[in-house]
């Protein structure tokens, strides 16, 4: 089997926060081999203009040009060290945040904080007077805010989960959030203000999405929705055998099984809410994983 095949098996049968890295990875790719025809062809257009098709301008003439821009400049990045460094703090992230919620909440809020980051930066830059003279030509490409949404979403839902630092030995995710979110959006905003505005954006959807969640509803419900609605429409149709059987005694004992599960599951998360997620043993959270997989 070919590297090819391997990536497209990896893709289909991976996780969401899997596919998000792909997704990332393979834009990158296409900017990164425009800029190297660009340079054989001398064109020294052609990487700027495949870099605008994916980046949000701040300009709304050219927004209203580009509506695209808003979804796909979130998944875009021009430099080696802009990509890495968002692909592993979303892959950090992102294995917690499943630890807890699944998949479908995982992309909803990496939509959600990058679509709110653009609204920030969009805005911020034409009503603020210090972004007049380059709101025509500014542009923001990056997965920063959406990464930022899922860093602070999680922490905002288990702020006492604790990890272990090289040399710092044990913190709570919330002090680390705290300190992504000032060292990356608050110091030295005049460098990179835009980034850093639509960091603060994604921060904030990431907080509200988790308070709303606490409180039974889920912001990203209609994005779920959208995204079911897309995939439903490109999957081959299959045709639909419809059987009926009488319940025997294997239905009674699966439901039996399946209630017993249901009775482990209540007490692990009892258990989390008296003692953390660090409290449970080996087997009580490879249960706790598993199940967060079948509700996919």
């Amino acid at each position: 089997m070919g590297i090819w095949d391997d990536i497209k098996r990896t893709f289909r049968n991976g996780s969401t926060l899997i596919k998000l890295i792909y997704i990332n990875i393979g834009v990158f790719l296409v900017i990164s081999a425009g800029s190297v025809i660009g340079y054989l062809l001398k064109n020294e257009y052609l990487s700027v203009n495949i870099l605008n098709f994916f980046s949000v301008p701040s300009s709304l003439h050219a927004l209203l040009l580009r509506p695209w821009t808003i979804v796909t400049y979130m998944f875009t990045h021009k430099d080696i060290l802009h990509i890495l460094f968002n692909m592993l703090w979303l892959w950090w992230f992102g294995l917690i945040f499943l630890e807890y919620l699944d998949q479908k909440k995982l992309v909803s809020v990496y939509l959600l904080g990058g679509v709110a980051g653009a609204a920030v930066y969009i805005l911020s830059f034409n009503i603020f007077p210090v972004f007049r003279d380059v709101t025509a030509e500014s542009v923001a490409i990056g997965a920063s805010a959406s990464v930022m949404a899922i860093v602070i979403a999680i922490a905002a839902y288990v702020p006492d989960y604790t990890v272990t630092l090289f040399l710092l030995g044990r913190i709570k995710i919330k002090w680390i959030a705290l300190a992504i979110f000032v060292l990356t959006s608050v110091m030295d905003f005049s460098v990179n203000s835009g980034g850093k505005l639509a960091h603060m954006g994604g921060a904030l959807i990431g907080y509200l999405y988790t308070l709303n969640l606490r409180r039974g509803r889920d912001l990203g419900k209609g994005i779920n929705k959208i995204i079911d609605s897309i995939v439903t429409f490109f999957r081959p149709g299959r045709k639909m055998k419809v059987t009926y059987k009488k319940k025997t005694a294997n239905d009674y004992e699966y439901n039996k099984a399946r209630a017993e599960r249901q009775e482990k599951i209540n007490k692990i998360l009892d258990k989390i809410s008296k003692g953390g997620y660090d409290s449970l043993t080996k087997d009580e959270k490879d249960l706790l994983f598993r199940e967060s997989q079948k509700k996919n």
